[in-house]
């Protein structure tokens, strides 16, 4: 069997309450520790590009995704990563949900750590599990394609027509809005790793699992 693809035995241990609840007592650490303890902390688990070239910092890869800049944005990552990665993780499973979280949030890093060094910003602060977090709301999409979401609580949207919308949007931020401070690239990244991941662990082609009725 190919490595790639081989499954993990399945079982659940609520990998994503594991999850915020990590993400939260970090932010809960840095907003309780001095100023400038938390400056340094944020230095050294951001995605700093000159950091990994000069000082070789590459665990920020993965520590980027538990680092947010306010509380407004642990806020809406983690109600999120509640709402979409609940149901993806029963689906998928515990051990290959995390796979999946790590594999997408990660590359997304990489992949901004990349388009940075290209276009010169070395000195951008990447921080939040965004890139992971919009992996998992295409994973929704895909495994229920059938799930109506409400849009701001009241008009009723079908995942796959909502997740589209998102990518979009995404695509519109980074051509007419790219100085907004928000890193749409690492969303869009997340959407394309996810996409991937499902190519080529499931065999399954997300467009055709998007555009069922």
């Amino acid at each position: 069997m190919n490595i790639l693809k081989k499954p993990f035995r399945y079982s659940y241990f609520r990998a994503v309450y594991w999850l915020i609840g990590i993400n939260v007592l970090i932010f809960a650490i840095m907003n309780i520790i001095s100023p400038r303890a938390s400056y340094q902390m944020t230095v050294r688990m951001a995605m700093i590009p000159g950091a990994i070239i000069e000082l070789k910092w590459v665990w920020s890869f993965v520590t980027y995704m538990f680092v947010h800049g306010g509380f407004t944005h642990i806020l809406f990552n983690m109600f999120a990563l509640f709402i979409f990665g609940v149901q993806v993780e029963r689906q998928m499973g515990s051990r290959e949900f995390l796979l999946f979280y790590f594999v997408t949030g990660i590359l997304a890093g990489v992949f901004s750590f990349i388009v940075y060094c290209i276009t010169g910003q070395y000195n951008v602060w990447l921080v939040g599990a965004s890139g992971a977090i919009f992996a998992v709301e295409l994973a929704f999409a895909v495994m229920f394609p059938h799930s109506v979401l409400y849009l701001w609580g009241i008009l009723p949207v079908r995942a796959p027509i909502m997740i589209l919308g998102i990518t979009g949007l995404t695509l519109f931020s980074i051509v007419f809005n790219s100085r907004d401070g928000v890193a749409h690239m690492t969303h869009l990244a997340g959407f394309a790793f996810a996409w991937l991941y499902f190519i080529v662990r499931y065999g399954i082609n997300p467009w055709r699992r998007l555009r069922m009725r």
